[in-house]
């Protein structure tokens, strides 16, 4: 009696050994199904990233820049100060000023070679985009017409700008106004016919 309950006591582990070595198998057999199926989802996602992703656009940013200089930056250029000062909200001296500065600060906005050894965007091109934004409050893809940039450069220059004026000229400029500032403020508003008025940022409007 005793050799036959061992018998079946080693017959019941056997079939739970063999029981467990299956479950086993299924769980492993699962689980590599499970990593195909993710790695398919992941394949088909960025089949269609690339399916989505636009062609880059030859913007002809050179000749862009180009002409951009001999509109506005060149001795004898197509546009009067007094077309740049109306468009750039500023006289050409200051914005050379500007321009110098950020370079100073910032190498993002010097003109050099990418990763792929073509020569990039101007400053010049990069601050007429910030600026045309912050002036206008123009978008990103208005401003690509003017200086033939991409939307995520155009945002970067954005940036990058801001943050150069609020480092170089928050101590001098980015205050509240002195007793004699107030007093210019107002001398040069009053010669413009709107006396009395100080929140004008460049006294044109």
């Amino acid at each position: 009696m005793s050799n036959l309950r061992r018998v079946l006591e080693r017959q019941e582990r056997e079939e739970e050994e063999i029981w467990r070595r299956r479950a086993k198998e299924d769980w492993e057999v699962d689980e590599e199904e499970e990593e195909m199926v993710v790695a398919v989802c992941m394949l088909n996602e960025s089949r269609q990233h690339h399916r989505r992703r636009a062609p880059n656009v030859d913007r002809h940013r050179q000749s862009q820049g180009k002409n951009l200089l001999e509109d506005y930056f060149i001795p004898n250029s197509l546009y009067h100060v007094s077309k740049f000062r109306e468009r750039y909200r500023m006289q050409p001296h200051l914005f050379q000023k500007i321009m110098q500065d950020i370079c100073n600060y910032d190498t993002y906005f010097i003109k050099k070679y990418d990763a792929v050894g073509v020569l990039g965007l101007l400053p010049e091109q990069k601050l007429t985009a910030a600026l045309r934004m912050v002036a206008y409050g123009a978008s990103a893809e208005q401003v690509d017409e003017i200086a033939r940039m991409g939307k995520s450069t155009i945002l970067e220059c954005l940036v990058r700008l801001c943050d150069a004026v609020e480092n170089l000229y928050t101590r001098e400029h980015l205050r509240k106004p002195t007793p004699r500032d107030l007093q210019r403020l107002l001398q040069k508003v009053e010669a413009r016919g709107i006396p009395g008025m100080i929140e004008s940022i460049d006294c044109m409007h």
